[in-house]
């Protein structure tokens, strides 16, 4: 069983990791792939919307998706954005990126090796890595306006979709601890953690929330 204690937690961590932006039209999007084609249904929906013409998914296969997705994460989501409807000419596709630097770094290589004049990107990720994508996109391509976006949902909402609250809390608190330990690595830019949040991090580490830290950061 989960604590009470560890729910809210979490939540604390969930509402930190959304940066709250409004999507508007930007010159372009990037959606970062992952095991999750939410990212996928997502960028169609800001397609739909008229929020930008092009579409870079980037993304190679991981542990996690190499039997899911054999053909490449950001291919899969190529896949099902042509399946949704939006036309194979607004798709760039990324291939090779095998972490959120890598991402930034080759679709800004792509996009200006295709000519697009790029002012400001929509980067859509998963709901819990809002904060963490924003923040690497902003050091590796300061000169471009973010603007963070994900599916429109519940931390319950996600833990259901998953199946496993467990799992999603491991991520969560990956997540926050890249926020803390890659600004001095040079990975992403510097941002505050509020002591709520940076305590409710301590608490899930010390019940044992782990999987998906770092392993030279775990002591």
């Amino acid at each position: 069983m989960i604590s009470t204690q560890a729910w809210a937690d979490a939540q604390r961590l969930w509402d930190f990791q959304q940066m709250g932006h409004e999507p508007r039209p930007c010159s372009a999007a990037i959606g970062l792939g992952s095991h999750d084609l939410g990212v996928a249904d997502t960028t169609v929906d800001l397609y739909r919307r008229g929020m930008m013409p092009l579409i870079v998914f980037t993304g190679a296969t991981s542990r996690t998706t190499r039997e899911r997705m054999p053909r490449g994460e950001a291919e899969h989501y190529r896949e099902r954005a042509i399946e949704l409807g939006v036309p194979a000419d607004a798709i760039l596709v990324e291939p090779q990126a095998r972490n959120t630097g890598e991402n930034i770094r080759f679709s800004r290589a792509l996009l200006e090796g295709h000519g697009a004049p790029v002012s400001s990107v929509l980067l859509v990720s998963k709901p819990y890595e809002e904060r963490r994508a924003y923040a690497t996109a902003r050091k590796l391509w300061p000169d471009v306006e973010w603007v963070s976006a994900s599916t429109p949902m519940t931390l319950a909402e996600y833990v259901d979709s998953i199946q496993d609250a467990r799992l999603v809390f491991d991520m969560l608190v990956g997540a926050q601890q890249r926020l803390m330990v890659y600004p001095q690595q040079g990975f992403m830019i510097e941002q505050t953690t509020p002591d709520g949040v940076a305590a409710a991090y301590e608490r899930l580490r010390a019940e044992g929330f782990t999987s998906r830290l770092l392993a030279n950061e775990v002591n």
